[in-house]
Formats: C-alpha cells, structure tokens, sequence
C-alpha cells in the first residue's frame, strides 16, 4: 500500500480495473506508482474526486507525464480548433456544448438489454474503438477527466479488455487471427461500413490519412499479456478492409469476422460500464482496452469532459516509426 493512494481491485461489476483514492491532493504532490498499478489492474484505473483538475488543468498534462513521456500537443495533429483546451493544448475537448457541439451518440434499439440492463455487447452495441487506433504509431495511454458529466445513469462511458477476451477466443478462432492484421481508418474519410453499404465513393486520402495496418492480436509492451486489438462500423477500412488479405466490404469474409470478434470481446463478463461522477478521472490502456460512449439527453444536458493522450511505448513492431498522421511537410519543418 502506497502513502500517496488506496487501492481497490477490480472495478466494481468488472473482472478488472482498479478504484485509486488519492490521499493527497494533486497540487501538492503528484502519485507515484501509478503506471505499474494501471498495468496490473489490467488496463483501467478510476481516480474519484480529483476536482481541483477543474481549477488548474494543467494538473491533467502533469498527472499524464507519469504514464507515458510524451503528451500529445493537438495543436500538431490536425485537430479542430474549437475542440482544444483554450489555454492548455495538450487537453482535448469532448463536450455538446459551443463550440465543440459534439453530440452524444444514438441511443441502442431497443434501449435496454433483456434483462433491463444497458446493453453493452456488440451489435446491439455500436462505437466500439481504441483511441486513434487509424495512426502508427498508435497512442498507449487516454486519460479522461469529468468537469460536467452526464445525469447518473446515462453518458456512461463502456470497457471492454482485450486480454481477457483474447484468453477466451475457442482455439481455431485465436488460430485464425493470430497473424491476421487489420486496416484502420480515421473517422471522417468515408470509409466507414455504411459508407461503404451505401454505394457512396470514398473521398482521395491525403498522405497521412491513409489507413494503417495493426494486428489483431497485439502483445501489450509492459505485461507480455496477449489481447485483441481491433474497432467496428466506424474506425476500420471497409473499402480495402476490415482485415488484409480477407474478402473486403461490409457484407464480405472480413466484415463476418469482425461481427464474431466484436460480439465475444464485448462479452459482458469483459465489460465495464463507468457511471461518471463530476471529479472523476478515468486512465485507461488502449494498446489493451477499446470503449464506447453511451447516449444522454444532449439537447437538454451540457456535458463536458477533457482528454489527454500519451504516447511513447506502443511495442517492439513500432520500433523506429515516423508519425503517420503528421503531414511531410510539417516534419520537415520541425513541428
């Protein structure tokens, strides 16, 4: 047990995660340690009732800098300018609010599981992704901070843990997708699933919006733990993809596997559904986890939530790797 924190393990409702009580306030002094324990608690950490990250959130970019030695500056990745923290850049705005005007995604229908729940396995649940997954190298580390959540019981945020999914996959599927690599690609370039269901033409990529190869089974750089790695409808290729050398397009060989590794690695025994409580801060592992956001009342809630992004041990088979995203001739000017 640590001086600077308490831990409790796992999640509560989860088969993972861990719950850090700080016992000091951040301004004072940052924890230590909390790298090793996000690694093993399997990916996610909760740290409740930081509030004073609302008043100073610079505090976010140096709670970051424990996980990780670079903290993504957006200003230098194309992100839209409206959705950068005013005063510090490395914080990315996710909010329904002006200007961001981000709305929440669609609710599932039907609302509710069976059995009254939230839904959380795929499909009837959709948005499930890993952070940036569409650049190489990918990020290792999101930090996701509650300034002004949701009501309780709606705008959660989902997990699912690939490592836990990957140990359950039946021996012919793990067989199956053990060498196979999937084609990613960034929201907005048309080459989603119903972009490509639709018949419409995708529009030409700039050179770093091309969709980058990732395996489907990665081997985490900390633990040695094995997971799936891959996203569904809106971060995958399904023009030339989902996966290389399969059958492309949204009804082919490719698009069937997807379907079966979505619905298993969001299997409900390896989810876990955040209620977010003002104060929260969430510290996940994307080389490990993928997510989803869950509907709320955006035309009557105002939800606003900050994001930072780390970067800096994506594994051996990124040794070496320019940024994809960063565009040549921003490279060569230094940027």
């Amino acid at each position: 047990m640590s001086a600077d924190f308490e831990i409790e393990r796992p999640l509560r409702g989860a088969a993972f995660g861990a719950t850090v009580r700080l016992n000091k306030p951040l301004a004072k002094e940052l924890p230590q340690g909390l790298p090793a324990i996000l690694a093993e608690a399997g990916g996610l950490l909760l740290i409740p009732g930081v509030r004073e990250i609302s008043d100073d959130p610079a505090l976010l970019v140096r709670l970051s800098r424990q996980f990780g030695p670079e903290v993504e500056d957006y200003r230098f990745t194309l992100t839209n300018a409206d959705s950068i923290h005013a005063t510090v850049p490395e914080i990315l705005l996710v909010s329904n609010m002006a200007p961001v005007n981000k709305m929440p995604p669609a609710r599932p229908d039907p609302a509710f599981g069976a059995d009254g729940r939230l839904p959380v396995q795929y499909p009837h649940r959709t948005g499930w992704h890993t952070d940036q997954s569409y650049r190489r190298p990918p990020p290792d580390i999101s930090l996701f901070y509650a300034v002004t959540p949701a009501a309780r019981d709606s705008g959660q945020t989902l997990f699912a843990n690939g490592a836990l999914a990957y140990d359950a996959l039946p021996a012919d599927l793990k067989a199956r997708v053990e060498t196979l690599e999937g084609l990613h690609a960034q929201p907005g370039t048309g080459r989603s699933r119903s972009a490509a269901r639709s018949g419409k033409t995708p529009r030409a990529f700039a050179p770093h919006e091309r969709s980058q190869r990732q395996p489907v089974v990665r081997t985490h750089p900390v633990t040695g733990r094995r997971s799936l790695y891959l996203c569904e409808s809106g971060q995958m290729d399904w023009f030339e993809g989902p996966f290389v050398g399969l059958e492309p397009g949204p009804e082919g060989e490719g698009a069937a596997l997807v379907d079966v590794l979505m619905a298993h690695l969001t299997r409900p025994e390896f989810v876990y559904a955040h209620e977010w409580t003002q104060g929260d801060l969430l510290v996940w592992d994307n080389r490990c986890l993928v997510h989803a956001a869950t509907w709320f009342d955006g035309e009557r809630e105002q939800r606003l939530m900050w994001r930072t992004t780390v970067h800096g041990n994506p594994g051996a088979a990124y040794a070496g790797e320019a940024k994809s995203w960063i565009p040549r001739e921003l490279v060569q000017d230094g940027a």
